[in-house]
């Protein structure tokens, strides 16, 4: 992981999105005021975004089994499902 001021990084832009799609380098990006900002690559961002999202649903599934557990379920028959859906 780089830290670079702002002023660094807008001189060599392009040498530091290098590093990060062929190096896979993170940079952080210092500026005024804890403004910082930081660069990744878009595929470690998809890879950050894809964990987040089975995260949650992981969460949902740990919650759903937890409900069982506790018996908070409701059983019906399927002939009731199909007369909900006609509702």
């Amino acid at each position: 992981m780089l830290a670079v001021n702002y002023s660094t990084i807008r001189n060599k832009l392009k040498d530091y999105c290098d590093k990060v799609t062929d190096q896979y380098e993170t940079v952080i990006v210092t500026r005024k005021d804890e403004k910082n900002v930081v660069i990744i690559s878009l595929e470690e961002y998809n890879a950050i975004m894809k964990a987040a999202r089975n995260g949650a649903y992981l969460d949902m599934v740990d919650r759903s089994i937890a409900q069982l557990e506790s018996g908070k379920t409701v059983t019906k028959a399927m002939a009731e499902l199909e007369a909900m859906e006609l509702e």
